[in-house]
């Protein structure tokens, strides 16, 4: 266990080293070798790579029973694979197809490829999908605060009552006063909740301004 405390970042970073070059692999195979049978083992590859970074995470706080940055840094990663990563990786996948096409001469593109990125520019498919993804982060972010709540009060009532008066969230309040159970949670809390805020504004500036498609 020693192993995992000592270099968890350095496996950490090496697991999505490993994850990008997988997806990269993935489209070599499949679209310049047209191996689609060991283009997908690379996808089955990138999956195991974010499942041995939960299990990181698992082992690092059940070997020091606290939280760590390096533990919420792992869960935001794995958080994001398994939500908004499936849509970035088709877009990475279409990415590929139109530049390897264009390496090999041919056009690689489907239909669906060429219709699903002409959605990507109506403003009003563009509303609808940064509505789906701040949906998405609203729920995380909760789900993520209830938990720092619940590792750093004694019951509802308290972690309550932190909720009916904010005084807390001055940069001044010493830890024991806040509902977070250290200053790294504490700290990690602040920064999301300032790039949580940033993400609403742009993500529903597409449904409140919208664009009119020309």
């Amino acid at each position: 266990m020693n192993v995992f405390l000592n270099y968890g970042g350095i496996i950490f970073i090496t697991l999505e080293v490993l994850s990008l070059l997988c997806l990269l692999l993935f489209g070599l195979t499949r679209y310049w070798f047209n191996r689609k049978t060991i283009s997908t083992t690379f996808i089955f590859l990138f999956i195991l790579m974010t499942i041995l970074e939960a299990i990181l995470a698992w082992l690092l706080y059940r070997e020091t029973g606290e939280i760590s940055s390096l533990q919420i840094i792992i869960t935001i990663f794995v958080l994001y694979a398994i939500t908004f990563g499936y849509q970035d990786f088709r877009k990475l996948d279409r990415w590929m197809k139109k530049k390897i096409g264009q390496w090999r001469g041919v056009n690689l593109l489907t239909a669906d490829d060429n219709r699903k990125a002409e959605k990507q520019k109506d403003p009003f498919y563009k509303a609808k999908h940064y509505r789906h993804t701040a949906f998405i982060h609203i729920v995380v972010f909760l789900s993520a605060q209830m938990i720092f709540f619940s590792l750093g009060t004694e019951s509802i009532l308290e972690a309550f009552s932190y909720l009916q008066n904010w005084s807390w969230l001055n940069g001044d309040t010493p830890i024991d006063a806040t509902p977070y159970p250290n200053e790294t949670i504490y700290s990690i809390s602040m920064i999301w909740g300032i790039v949580f805020v940033a993400d609403m504004i742009y993500s529903w500036s597409y449904t409140l301004f919208p664009q009119k498609t020309k």
